[in-house]
């Protein structure tokens, strides 16, 4: 392998059975010159043992600075002066914050919950003298806290105002909340704004929202001649949140293109690099995770005009102690009746889905397509009803849950001060009220005027009677503090790890000064119960995208091959290579596989699992299989082939495949 530099390109250039380690530093097929290329020295200088001298000093001084720009997207200070009104400071870690943006035209602030992403955003207007005009986008539950902050933090005169559907201020600054960014987006694109700060911009995660295609605008679309839209401009731009990655890597696209088009041009080449994507067999799937630890790296080192700065709790305030967190799993007792209703339900539904899935997998090994279509049909329609299903049955479980969740809250409040309660559902957080009216409770809901909004914060953070806070996860779970609570509570849990996080970090902001515990209230044998783990474990990919610091490590050569997706279409080209033996060494694994299934839902060693078993036991029985139903069969057993002896394994990978 040989890695050279044509033009801007760094071109690899390498045998077939090298081909692994170019795709894995990062590089991209070019399929018209057939060589693996990158415009990127820090990816280029993962192959630099392949360079020669010239090239490999050129990559070297990139290294450092790509070094120097990861350490400054961390760091904890800095060594510069930035405007403060008197009797304020910026911490020390809001201060390097502040350069780092200062330094780029669009950055990304990652910074997590509670360290002052507001302060930073008014800091960089009061670093940069030419700043005049300021757009602010936020939730509509922050507007008034950002009025609030800009005029206490400001060192120049400029006038604030907060835009409505009916009235656009005259003032300097203008103050937007994301849900009516639709019926102003004429307003909003009216000007190129000196800055554009959106806070909370995971709520422009959809690209097919229209809030986001009024405020970050859409990629170009070749196939449909539809140019790029931009969205808002601005000489400078801020895009805060505290989980910039709310659930998976394909929803941070939209506003990476919106800072920087160049830097992030188009949705298809990023999600085939970091979401995994995929052709399913229903259609194409970006909802996964690839490549995680260059995709942090690409953000934090970014560009000239672009990068990420993000910094933990952990890591820039030491004396902030940990979060700790508990699930809590209470006897259903009186909900019993709810929760075996949610579980039959559950189950019922499980099993009508993962038969109508198996159908589908069948349905590739047949001849009709208007069988297969239809197939699909009847799964998306059964997936639908078991979603609405299943979230009235998860209130129903809620509601009779809320006196399990009073009680543990009234246990908590013998040994602790006070508690910070969150649900989903309002029927839920009125009986979550009323049990715990002795305590005085404040409620925050989507329903609670905006009015009352900062009034019950206060007096849950000032009135030693007030010992209850209770909000809604959506409404109360973003931009408010409540440091007078070193515990959390979860009556409901939302599926959303940012939002959980989110809500968890209303109490673990600055000021507090104790170990914050975070406890979910389930009942044994809910949905609820079961959802916990699996919140936790993509809360572990959130963390490998944004914060993990990992070494880069080439596979070993040659790479083994991949398997991906199987779509119909290659069934029917594995079932053209199939002969007569093929057909029986499939038959007679696919036999000798069920023959040992148990049911298991997962691979346990001991036969099929969930819809693999549906799909193998039906081959198996047949009394003959088709040269479509045995590509299909081979597709399946090649899953579970450790299970077969060392003849038969070795039978099936001889077979064309």
């Amino acid at each position: 392998m040989t890695l050279e530099k044509r033009d801007r390109r760094y071109i690899a250039i390498s045998t077939y059975e090298e081909r692994a380690v170019p795709k894995a530093a990062g590089f991209h097929w070019d399929r018209s010159a057939k060589v693996w290329y990158t415009d990127d020295a820090g990816i280029a200088s993962r192959l630099a043992q392949y360079a020669g001298p010239e090239l490999i000093e050129e990559l070297a001084g990139a290294a450092r600075a790509r070094v120097a720009k990861r350490n400054a997207s961390r760091a904890a200070d800095v060594d510069v002066d930035i405007p403060v009104p008197n009797g304020l400071a910026y911490l020390p870690f809001q201060r390097a914050g502040i350069a780092f943006c200062l330094a780029h035209e669009a950055t990304l602030v990652g910074d997590a919950p509670g360290l002052g992403k507001t302060i930073e955003a008014i800091g960089v207007i009061n670093g940069d003298v030419s700043i005049r005009r300021v757009l602010v986008v936020c939730p509509a539950t922050l507007r008034l806290n950002w009025r609030r902050e800009l005029e206490r933090w400001l060192v120049r005169t400029l006038t604030v105002g907060i835009a409505s559907t009916t009235a656009w201020p005259e003032t300097d600054v203008v103050i937007v909340n994301w849900d009516i960014c639709e019926k102003l987006r004429d307003r909003l694109r009216d000007e190129t704004w000196d800055l554009a700060v959106l806070d909370e911009h995971h709520l422009a995660k959809n690209p097919k929202a229209k809030r986001t295609q009024a405020t970050l605008g859409v990629e170009a679309n070749k196939r449909k001649g539809q140019e790029a839209d931009n969205g808002i401009r601005a000489r400078r731009k801020l895009a805060m949140s505290g989980t910039p990655i709310v659930n998976r890597p394909a929803e941070a696209f939209p506003v990476l293109h919106w800072l920087d088009a160049e830097a992030w041009p188009r949705f298809w080449p990023y999600a085939m690099r970091y979401c995994d994507a995929h052709n399913s067999g229903y259609g194409w799937d970006v909802s996964g995770a690839s490549n995680l630890d260059e995709l942090q790296e690409k953000l934090r080192v970014g560009t000239a005009r672009f990068g990420m700065v993000r910094r933990l709790k952990t890591d820039v305030l030491t004396e902030l102690p940990a979060k700790r967190r508990q699930v809590i799993v209470t006897p259903a007792n009186g909900a019993q009746a709810a929760v075996d209703a949610e579980t039959r339900a559950w189950w019922a539904h499980e099993e009508t889905v993962t038969a109508m899935r198996a159908q589908v997998e069948l349905a590739k090994a047949g001849e009709d397509e208007g069988t297969y279509e239809a197939a699909v049909a009847r799964l998306r329609d059964a997936t639908r009803v078991a979603f609405t299903e299943m979230s009235i049955q998860r209130h129903e479980t809620a509601l009779a849950k809320a006196p399990a969740v009073v009680a543990h809250v009234l246990d908590a409040l013998e040994t602790t001060g006070k508690v910070v309660l969150f649900a989903h559902h309002h029927d839920v957080i009125a009986a979550l009220r009323d049990g715990l009216a002795e305590y005085g409770p404040v409620v925050l809901t989507g329903e609670t005027e905006m009015a009352d909004r900062q009034a019950a914060v206060d007096r849950f953070q000032a009135d030693p009677a007030c010992r209850v806070f209770i909000g809604s996860i959506t409404a109360a779970g973003v931009g408010i503090t409540l440091t007078a609570s070193s515990h959390v509570v979860f009556a409901e849990l939302d599926w959303v790890p940012g939002n959980v996080t989110q809500a968890e970090d209303r109490t673990h902001r600055i000021g507090q000064r104790e170990s914050v515990l975070v406890q979910h209230v389930v009942l044994d044998g809910s949905l609820d119960a079961r959802m916990a783990q699996t919140l936790v474990e993509k809360q572990d990919v959130l963390d490998r995208a944004l914060d993990r610091e990992t070494e880069w490590e080439l596979p070993a050569l040659p790479a083994p091959a991949a398997s991906g997706s199987t779509s119909r279409g290659r069934v029917a080209q594995l079932a053209e290579r199939m002969t007569d033996e093929g057909r029986v060494i499939v038959h007679e694994a696919l036999r000798t596989i069920a023959g040992m299934c148990d049911g298991a839902r997962a691979i346990d060693g001991h036969g099929f699992n969930k819809i693999d078993a549906a799909v193998g036991k039906s081959l198996a029985e047949a009394a003959t299989l088709t040269n479509r139903q045995s590509a299909l069969g081979l597709i399946v057993v090649r899953k579970y082939s450790r299970q077969l002896g060392p003849e038969m394994a070795a039978a099936l990978a001889g077979l064309t495949g």
